[in-house]
């Protein structure tokens, strides 16, 4: 069946009493047993049935089954942020004395997490260029437990190519693992590619409308303890899973993703060709980005619905901003709403200026997640703001 028709039609786990189309919110905690000998089941895995919503919930099951059937994944799990799902996945295979090969290249709390977080624990971050494949070979040995990276870099737009990585982190035993959240995991196939796990922010594209906060670990199954650890281990022992009120509103998000992505990444298109003749534009979309190419071998016709433009100084992106009449000043990524950021300032605003520089974080960058509105009203905006 086509994606559009999985993602409205995926059968419920257990049938609705009531028969129900839209999965119910299961807003409780406990559920009853009919005898010792289920409840025991129930706990140790041995059947498929919700004994505590803090590990299992009915509705969250539901969402993760429809995510499952879209990506052809062997095992999906639902945590309360992406930024959750991305620290669960990284503790689930790092341990004291080993390290993570990544990139400078990351979304601020993702990069935080790796260089504070995980370092006070004994892990060690090796940020090298993943566009070098001879440096991300290099920086592989036997202590290596995973390479981490962003499909599209999240402010930079920097695309590596996930088909090498793989190769060469397979050879030698280690996961690759990717944050797919700025391409939809319905308009890629990562595994192809050879990744082994994706975590997506699916506060972004599948909330839709910036309803709720959610994130996806995406496990292909070809390291089976990933999986082990996450789900009986890490969701049990930190208690990040999704809420049920979260669930139904991205499963609602899921069955318009399609629809909705297609718009955003038909507008982000054009305003990106269209601002490009005045102003400079960073979009992977844009055939003269040096990215395009790869970036269509691995995800297919759309890039999308992030870009960035660059203005003379700060000073000029903070008066960009402030003139912003449609565009909200706010942050979040592919919101139905077109949303407009100064990254340096805001999402990387307390990392010292040689650690911007490291990362490509330029004062004079602004970030724009276009939304569903007219495109011609969303370019009018903005180009009287940059009067």
């Amino acid at each position: 069946m086509n994606k559009q028709t999985v993602a409205i039609n995926n059968p419920f786990v257990r049938p609705d009493v009531y028969g129900a189309l839209a999965v119910p919110v299961y807003n409780n905690v406990a559920f009853e047993f009919d005898d010792a000998a289920e409840m025991a089941d129930a706990f140790c895995n041995r059947i498929k049935a919700p004994d505590y919503a803090r590990v299992e919930n009915p509705t969250v099951t539901n969402f993760e089954q429809r995510v499952k059937a879209l990506t052809g994944a062997e095992h999906v799990t639902a945590f309360n942020s992406g930024m959750a799902a991305i620290s669960n996945t990284l503790l689930a295979v790092c341990e004291q004395g080993k390290n993570i090969v990544s990139s400078h290249h990351l979304f601020g709390n993702t990069l935080a997490l790796l260089t504070t977080t995980l370092r006070r624990f004994g892990v060690e971050p090796r940020l090298r260029d993943l566009t070098n494949l001879q440096a991300v070979a290099e920086a592989i040995d036997d202590k290596t437990c995973a390479v981490f990276l962003e499909v599209v870099t999240n402010p930079q737009l920097e695309v590596a190519n996930l088909k090498a990585i793989a190769e060469i982190a397979h050879k030698k035993g280690v996961p690759v693992i990717a944050d797919s959240t700025v391409i939809p995991f319905t308009e890629t196939n990562l595994k192809a590619l050879g990744v082994d796990v994706e975590v997506v922010s699916s506060t972004k594209y599948l909330s839709g409308g910036g309803t709720s906060l959610g994130g996806l670990v995406i496990d292909y199954g070809t390291f089976p303890e990933i999986n082990k650890r996450v789900k009986y281990e890490l969701l049990f022992n930190l208690g990040a899973y999704m809420t049920p009120q979260a669930a139904y509103m991205q499963t609602l998000g899921l069955e318009t993703l399609d629809v909705r992505y297609q718009r955003q990444a038909g507008n982000a298109l054009w305003l990106a060709h269209e601002l490009s003749k005045v102003v400079k534009v960073n979009y992977v979309g844009l055939e003269d980005n040096p990215y395009h190419a790869l970036a269509l071998q691995q995800f297919g016709p759309t890039a999308g619905a992030m870009f960035t433009i660059d203005l003379a100084s700060k000073e000029a992106c903070f008066r960009f901003l402030n003139r912003l009449q449609l565009v909200h000043r706010a942050t979040n990524l592919f919101d139905s709403r077109t949303l407009a950021i100064h990254p340096a300032s805001t999402i990387f605003g307390n990392f010292p200026e040689e650690q911007l520089a490291e990362m490509d974080v330029r004062q004079t960058t602004i970030r724009l997640s276009i939304g569903l509105e007219d495109k011609e009203d969303i370019l009018a905006d903005i180009k009287q703001a940059l009067v």
